[in-house]
Order: C-alpha cells, then structure tokens, then sequence
C-alpha cells in the first residue's frame, strides 16, 4: 500500500467517523450526563465493536448479509430495535425533576455497563458492517501481503473513530454544564431519544445492497 492510497484512506475515514450517527448521539448523551472521562468507557466499547466488525467482514460475513435475506432482516431488526429501546429510555427520563437530574449527573454508571452499551451499539449495527465490508476492499493492494494492510486499516479507522468520539463527547460536554435547569436537561434527553428513535426506524428502510 503506497502513501497516496493510505491517504485517501484516511480522508474517506475521516468523513466517515465525524458523520453523525449513533455512536455519536450516544458519545454525546453520556458525556453530557456523566462527563467526558467516563464516555471513554463507551466509545472504548464502540470501536470494540468496529474491531470485530472489521474481523467479520473479513471473513465474509458482509458477503453473507448481501446474500442472505433472512440473516440480514433478523441483524437488521436486532439493531433497530437496540437504537429504539435507547431512544425510549432516554424519552422516559426526560421528564426528571431537577432533583433527579442532578443526582443522574453525580452518578456514576457501572464502568462495564457503560462499554457494554457501546460495544452493543457497535455490533447491532449492519449498516457498519457493509459499510467496512464495502470500504476496506477498495484500499487493499491485493498482491501484497493482506493480514499488515487490514491491520494498518483497522487500527487507523478504529483510532479516527474514537478521536471522534470524545471529539462530540467534549463539546457535549461543554453544552451540557451550561444548561440551566431541569427543564433544559429534559429537552436535551427527550430530543436525544427522539433521535435514536428516529434513527432505530431508519435502520428499517436499510437494504443489504
């Protein structure tokens, strides 16, 4: 792989991660109610999940999900109905008294349930795994050794990941401490769910091709 391909890599990477999605709202949601230290945890488990993600593409998982409807309607609905439960929960907490919301803020989650929720969003997502699946192959030299590129891929798309994350969780942060009262907190939460919602019934409308 020759420096101008890895290059272009890197910028498709780049526009790639700082899209907006999921892990995003997530990395945004968490380090609003618990500080941007502790959405280390998830956006840890995020790009956990892109890591067996990329493992599975490159054992043909992605070309099964094009072929198979089933498989892909079962992953489809998996991952839907993950984003729209998230989205519920948030919606529901919504309306907490200012009490309340303050004592979500100087709590302090389990630190394995907090990856976990990003390592699950990660997996739960099969428009991730065709998008790795249509991605990687494009920059693969392939008379060249492959196990050194996928690695040097991995380990670039999954570093820009996280870079992108904390990126969202800092300045949610920063959003987050200048909100007022209880009354912003719960529109905060209740348009954070609305969006996961939103993006749990779009996931729907995905077809494998």
């Amino acid at each position: 792989m020759n420096t101008t391909l890895y290059l272009l890599f890197c910028v498709t990477a780049l526009a790639a991660v700082f899209t907006p999605g999921p892990a995003v709202m997530l990395a945004l949601q968490n380090s609003t109610l618990y500080g941007w230290r502790r959405t280390v945890l998830s956006s840890l488990g995020n790009i956990s999940g892109l890591l067996v993600l990329i493992s599975a593409s490159a054992i043909g998982l992605g070309a099964l999900l094009r072929t198979s409807a089933t498989l892909f309607l079962l992953l489809k609905l998996a991952g839907a109905g993950y984003l729209i439960w998230l989205g519920i929960k948030q919606w529901r907490a919504g309306g907490s008294s200012r009490q309340q919301v303050t004592r979500t803020q100087n709590s302090h989650p389990a630190r394995m349930a907090l990856y976990r929720e990003g390592l699950l969003l990660a997996l739960s997502n099969p428009k991730a795994i065709l998008f790795i699946t249509a991605l990687f192959p494009q920059f693969i030299v392939h008379e060249q050794p492959l196990l050194p590129q996928l690695i040097l891929l991995s380990l670039t798309f999954m570093g820009m990941s996280f870079s992108a994350l904390m990126t969202y969780a800092l300045a949610g942060h920063l959003v987050g401490g200048n909100l007022a009262d209880a009354m912003q907190s719960a529109r905060f939460r209740r348009a954070t769910g609305g969006l996961f919602i939103a993006m749990g019934a779009g996931l729907l409308t995905l077809k494998a091709k």
